[in-house]
């Protein structure tokens, strides 16, 4: 037995050596991503970046941890009873003597299940509180991007952010971390526990853990980059089916059926093939540990039994049966942890490739935002002017070139043009979607930069060409955020704009359903709740883009009068190109290329006999045709 000592010392040796070695080249390694230029984060920063969302339950956590004390007393104990049992059973003993310790081995287990029950409660509703704190951050920083970085993210992406991956997060704080130190807490409990019953076989045992530090090093590279295709797969699915669904129609229409099944096939293979890739990875760490496990216990069966039968003393210890049993129970309860370690770790790996998406959605900071000195307007009159303006959407690509014109409060001016010549682009700028490259752009005489956003979009109301209604009844469609808006007011609106002649044949009248994005009501019929939508809100600008393009004759004649109606309540901004729509309007400005070419009413553009005077005329005769 002693011609095995030296090899066991210089293996411990080599294993305690092994884990600074590991140890040191992740710190180092870790150190290293964190300063990248990629967009990667490293895991210590995405655990730093998590644990922040904790840190307001940090009495929870505590409390978990002393639980998890008495919970894990039974891994730690258990193998010592049954040893001194099997001992007794083996030589002359009294039955007291096994009740006893059968009773303490009881008490033990049920102390560690119900410290494991309170445990699973706490840390599930801590977990969840997390979760919601990091999901309402996520939604509230989403709204708060810029209508430029909006346009570049896919819908289903952003869904999958707050949905998935919010869901992947949550099993690090309701299972991940605090099971990762409570399998830490048993190895380092079972290794103390067998180095107190015998430092050779202790030392055997720590003579694998250079091969299980490898492993798991390896393991955890190959994990995260299976984890982060999988969830690269997801999101493309994700995104895949926000658009296509939503566009189902089309896709009907122009029998692209069978096209668009093989898009989403070849997205579906792509996630299976990340998911095998991560299964595979995952079915070769756990049996290499598990062959581990089963060398150490032939190893100890081995030496054990070979002392056992010699009979001699090695450092004052003796190798007995009952040392055997409980050293293979520890074993066992060794490995065990580990084996669970690797589940965890895969799961962690889940949890930071989630974590790693939300964070790099969360790091984008808006485009358009308030200046240091923005201040509050609680009223406007609705002066609007611009001046010298430049704006491009791409660098270099001029879409406004030295635009310049005034609106006096209580105006209606329209733009005109063709399609491309930027009247739109001047809408979403008055509103500061977009913040221009040169010129000023101004309200009551102030910068609109010099406003906060919040404050300057409030006294605004936008009707557009394709209306947005919320899934909910009519109601709550036309009052939003608004409160304390009684029915004679919304009823009031909604007359006022000849919306409540079809809203009147309803069954349930203003608390009738309105499905998805207004799909049981006509192009007009919703057109005419976003003119009631604007008319109770009370903004001091209107603009209205388009918002007569896709209806019939006659709720263009309802439109039309309530356009008249609206003129007369506060400034008015409006693009179309329907010029019947706009000939009522104090100044129309034509563009072409992102230029004014012509501007004034319709009578002075008429005898210009220029660029209006030629589009009207081909609208005219076009309508005569018609007719």
């Amino acid at each position: 037995m002693y011609k095995y000592y030296p090899l066991l010392i210089a293996g411990a040796v080599i294993g305690l050596i092994t884990i600074i070695f590991v140890v040191a080249y992740a710190l180092m390694k870790n150190k290293k991503e964190s300063i990248g230029f990629d967009r990667t984060l490293s895991d210590g920063e995405l655990v730093k970046r998590l644990l922040k969302y904790a840190k307001p339950y940090w009495k929870n956590f505590i409390l978990v941890l002393l639980v998890m004390i008495f919970s894990i007393s039974y891994d730690i104990i258990s193998p010592l009873l049954v040893g001194e049992i099997q001992g007794l059973i083996k030589g002359d003993f009294e039955l007291n003597q096994l009740y006893i310790r059968v009773a303490i081995y009881v008490s033990i287990l049920i102390v560690s299940l119900i410290g494991t029950y309170f445990q699973a409660i706490i840390l599930q509703k801590t977990g969840q509180k997390i979760i919601s704190n990091i999901r309402l951050e996520l939604f509230t920083h989403i709204e708060s991007l810029s209508h430029e970085q909006l346009n570049h993210i896919p819908v289903g992406k952003l869904v999958t952010r707050v949905t998935n991956d919010t869901n992947g997060v949550s099993m690090m704080f309701t299972n991940i971390i605090v099971n990762l130190v409570r399998n830490v807490f048993v190895i380092l409990g079972v290794f103390v526990a067998m180095l107190m019953l015998n430092y050779l076989l202790t030392l055997m045992v720590l003579c694998f853990v250079p091969f299980i530090v490898i492993f798991t090093v390896i393991f955890r590279k190959f994990s995260r980059r299976a984890y982060r295709k999988v969830k690269d797969g997801t999101t493309d699915i994700n995104t895949f089916l926000s658009e296509n669904l939503s566009g189902i129609k089309i896709t009907q229409i122009f029998n692209c059926e069978d096209k668009k099944m093989s898009e989403f096939n070849g997205k579906n293979n792509q996630l299976s093939s990340a998911k095998k890739q991560q299964i595979f990875v995952f079915g070769i760490f756990r049996p290499l540990v598990y062959l581990l496990h089963i060398t150490s216990v032939m190893c100890l069966f081995y030496l054990g039994g070979k002392g056992y039968l010699e009979g001699k003393e090695i450092l004052g210890q003796l190798i007995t049966s009952q040392t055997i049993v409980s050293f293979y129970m520890y074993v066992s309860k060794f490995f065990n942890p580990i084996q669970s370690l690797a589940e965890q770790f895969n799961w962690l790996q889940s949890a930071l490739a989630s974590a790693e998406k939300i964070f790099l959605i969360l790091d984008m900071k808006p485009t358009v935002v308030d200046s240091e000195n923005a201040i509050e307007l609680d009223k406007i009159n609705g002066d609007i002017e611009f001046k010298n303006v430049w704006f491009a959407y791409s660098e270099g690509e001029w879409v406004l070139k030295d635009v310049s014109f005034k609106v006096k409060a209580g105006q209606t001016v329209a733009f005109v043009g063709a399609t491309g010549s930027g009247k739109t682009t001047i809408l979403s700028l008055i509103c500061r979607n977009y913040d221009i490259q040169k010129g000023q752009i101004l309200i009551d005489g102030i910068d609109i930069k010099n406003i906060k956003i919040s404050s300057l979009r409030k006294h605004f109301g936008q009707m557009l060409q394709d209306v947005f209604l919320f899934s909910g009844t009519i109601r709550s469609n036309l009052v939003l955020r608004k409160e304390g808006i009684s029915d004679e007011e919304i009823w009031e609106a909604c007359e006022y704009v000849n919306a409540s002649h079809f809203i009147n044949k309803l069954e349930k009248g203003l608390d009738d359903e309105i499905l998805e994005r207004g799909n049981n009501f006509s192009a007009g019929q919703r057109q005419l709740l976003s003119f009631a939508r604007t008319i109770i809100h009370k903004p001091e600008i209107m603009i209205l883009d388009e918002a007569t393009a896709n209806i019939d004759t006659e709720t263009e004649i309802l439109i039309q009068n309530s356009l008249e109606k609206m003129m007369k309540i506060s400034t008015m901004l409006i693009v179309a190109h329907r010029l019947s729509t706009v000939q009522h309007a104090d100044n129309i400005i034509l563009l072409s290329h992102g230029e004014i070419v012509e501007q004034g009413n319709h009578n002075e553009l008429l005898k210009l006999k220029g660029k209006y005077y030629n589009l009207y005329t081909l609208q005219y005769k076009k309508q005569e045709l018609l007719n």
